[in-house]
C-alpha cells in the first residue's frame, strides 16, 4: 500500500479482543490510516463504529449445499455427493474464495471411509459485503454437510445415529489416512470418542428425559457429531527469540499473537518446564514487527506450530550455554550438565548460572534465534452431543444437555483448552439458532446492529461438559499437540440442528436451513400440522 520496503515500517499491535479470522485481513482503513499518516507527517486515528462493522468487515459462512448418500442395508455409505454454492460479496477479499473451494472440501468427508465422492463447488460474486474467514473457515460448513447427512440417513432406514457412524469411521488400522482430497489424517480415534461421549452423556438416560418433556407439552431432541478439523493455516514453520538477561529474566519474542486464547500463559508454562526457570521469571513478548515477524496466529497454528518453535529455541538455548559454560569452566562441553538454570561440571562444584553467563555476554543477554517446524497440519477431532427442547407455541429451543468430548493431543494447559471449546460451541450455538444477515432486495444490509442482529446470551448457553482425550497424540509435532480454537464451533452447528431436527422428525419435518430461529421453528410446525 506505502510502497516502502517492509523494514521502514514498524507494527505494535495491543489488546485486540478475540480475531475469529475476520480481523485476518488487511481492511482498506488499515491502509487509508497509514498513508494519510505519511502524506501528512502526524498522527491520524481513525475509530469505526459496530455499524461500520457489520457493513464493512467480512462476512462468514455463505455457503449453500445440496448433499446426498447412496447406502447399503447396512448403513454403509457406498458413495458421497456434494453441490455447493459458495458466496465471496461483491469483492474478492482475503480467504473468500479458498473458503468454499479449498477449505471447507479438505474436512467435507469427515472422520468417515468413503468409498466414492464426488464434491461441485462453485465461488460466486454477490452483492453483499465481502466474505472472509471465521473461526473454522470453511470447515463447520463441510462438516455439517456429512454430520446431517449421518443424521438424516440414520433416520431414514431405520438405524441409530450411533451405529451408522461406526459402521463408516476410519478404522485405527486404516491410519494414517488420506482422505478423498489428498489430506493426510495422522492419528485419531474415532469410535472411542464415540463411546466415551455416550457415557458421558448419559445416552440411555434420553428416553425417559424426552418422556417427561412430553409430559410438558415440549418436543424433545438429540444432536449427535463427529467432527474433525484441519489446523496450521498451511504455514508449518514459525521463527522466535529466545533472551537470557544479565537481570535474571527469559525474555520470548514470538510472532504469533495472543487474541484472548491464553498464549502467553501457556508460552510461560512451556518455557518454565524447558529451561526449570520459575514462571514469574519468563516474559512473553509478541506484537512488534521489530523483535519478531512471523506467519501469525491464524487457523489454530498458535501452540502446535509456534510452541514447537518455542521447543527448539529452549533447545538451542541449553546447548548454546552448555558452550559457554565449557570455555568458563574449562571442561568439555559432554561434561556440562543443565539443570533449572544452573551449569554444572559433572562430579564437581564447579557451577556457573545461565544469568551469570548472559551478564557475560555483548548486550548482557544470552540470545538464540530458532526455527521450529512441524510435518503438517493438525487434525483435532471429537463427539458432541447434546439435547434440546421446543415449545411448539412458541419455537423457541432450549438447549438443555451439551456434551463435548475433545481430542487436542496433548494439552499444555487444560483449563484453557476447554475455554477455547466453550467460545466455540457457544458462536456454533449462535450459528445454529440465531445468528442471520439479511439484506432487502435492494442489496442493503438490514441487520447492520445488535438490535437487529441477534446473538446467543448468557442465558442462551447451557452449562457445556467438555472432557479432553489424549489417547491419539498429534505425530506431525514434537510437542504431540493439536490444535483446539476452532473446534467447538465445527461440531456446535451440526450437532444443535441435529438436535432441533431430532425434536422436530416426530411431526415429519426433515431439514431447515440454518439459522433455526424461533420463527422459522413455529412455522415450520405450523406447517406441518396443517399438512397432517
Amino acid at each position: 500500500v506505502l510502497k516502502r520496503p517492509k523494514d521502514s515500517v514498524h507494527v505494535l499491535v495491543g489488546d485486540i479482543g478475540g480475531g475469529f479470522g475476520q480481523k485476518t485481513s488487511l481492511y482498506p482503513e488499515d491502509g487509508i490510516v497509514a498513508y494519510a499518516a505519511t502524506k501528512l507527517n502526524r498522527k491520524v486515528r481513525w475509530r469505526g463504529d459496530r455499524t461500520d462493522e457489520f457493513v464493512g468487515g467480512t462476512h462468514g459462512r455463505d455457503l449453500t449445499s445440496t448433499g446426498e448418500f447412496a447406502l447399503d442395508a447396512r448403513g454403509r455409505v457406498l458413495a458421497y455427493r456434494v453441490r455447493s454454492v459458495g458466496g465471496t460479496g461483491a469483492y474478492s477479499s482475503g480467504a473468500g474464495n479458498i473458503i468454499p473451494l479449498v477449505l471447507g472440501p479438505f474436512v467435507q468427508s469427515g472422520v468417515y471411509d468413503l468409498p466414492l465422492v464426488h464434491y461441485e463447488v462453485k465461488s460466486v460474486m454477490t452483492h453483499t459485503a465481502p466474505v472472509g474467514a471465521y473461526r473454522g473457515a470453511g470447515r463447520p460448513e463441510g462438516v455439517f454437510i456429512v454430520e446431517r447427512l449421518m443424521d438424516a440417513a440414520a433416520r431414514q432406514i431405520g438405524m441409530d445415529p450411533r451405529a451408522i457412524r461406526k459402521v463408516n469411521y476410519i478404522k485405527p488400522a486404516q491410519l494414517p489416512y488420506t482422505n478423498p482430497v489428498g489430506q493426510v489424517y495422522d492419528s485419531g480415534a474415532f469410535a472411542h470418542m464415540l463411546e466415551r461421549a455416550s457415557k458421558l452423556a448419559d445416552w440411555d438416560g434420553f428416553a425417559a428425559r424426552k418422556k417427561a418433556a412430553k409430559k410438558k407439552g415440549l418436543l424433545y431432541g438429540r444432536g449427535l457429531t463427529s467432527y474433525i478439523e484441519w489446523t496450521g493455516g498451511r504455514a508449518h514453520t514459525e521463527k522466535v527469540s529466545l533472551h537470557a538477561t544479565a537481570e535474571g529474566r527469559i525474555i520470548l519474542h514470538s510472532g504469533t499473537m495472543a487474541m484472548g486464547q491464553g498464549l502467553q500463559t501457556t508460552f510461560t508454562q512451556m518455557a518454565s518446564n524447558a529451561l526449570g526457570i520459575s514462571m514469574d521469571k519468563i516474559d512473553i513478548v509478541q506484537g512488534d514487527t521489530d523483535l519478531a515477524t512471523g506467519f501469525g496466529s491464524v487457523g489454530s497454528r498458535s501452540l502446535f506450530v509456534g510452541g514447537t518453535a518455542l521447543a527448539v529455541s529452549a533447545a538451542d538455548m541449553i546447548a548454546k550455554a552448555r558452550e559457554k559454560a565449557s570455555n568458563i569452566l574449562e571442561a568439555s562441553v559432554e561434561d556440562i550438565e543443565y539443570r533449572e538454570g544452573m551449569l554444572t561440571v559433572v562430579g564437581t562444584d564447579k557451577r556457573i548460572g545461565l544469568f551469570e553467563i548472559a551478564k557475560k555476554e555483548s548486550g548482557a543477554r544470552l540470545s538464540v534465534d530458532s526455527e521450529g517446524e512441524v510435518d503438517g497440519p493438525s487434525w483435532p477431532n471429537g463427539t458432541h452431543i447434546c439435547e434440546v427442547e421446543i415449545d411448539p407455541e412458541t419455537g423457541v429451543t432450549k438447549i438443555v444437555r451439551y456434551t463435548t468430548v475433545d481430542d487436542v493431543g496433548v494439552a499444555v494447559n487444560p483449563m484453557l483448552v476447554t475455554g477455547q471449546i466453550h467460545g466455540g460451541v457457544a458462536q456454533g450455538i449462535g450459528q445454529a439458532l440465531y445468528e442471520g444477515v439479511s439484506y432487502d432486495p435492494e442489496g442493503q444490509l438490514l441487520t447492520a446492529s445488535y438490535q437487529d442482529y441477534c446473538l446467543p446470551r448468557a442465558d442462551d448457553i447451557p452449562p457445556i461438559a467438555v472432557a479432553l482425550d489424549d489417547s491419539a497424540p498429534c505425530k506431525t509435532n514434537p510437542l504431540g499437540a493439536k490444535g483446539c480454537g476452532e473446534s467447538g464451533t465445527i461440531g456446535g452447528t451440526p450437532c444443535l440442528v441435529n438436535g432441533v431436527i431430532d425434536a422436530l422428525s416426530e411431526l415429519g419435518i426433515k431439514n431447515l436451513a440454518t439459522p433455526l430461529t424461533p420463527m422459522k421453528v413455529w412455522q415450520a410446525i405450523r406447517d406441518a400440522q396443517a399438512g397432517a
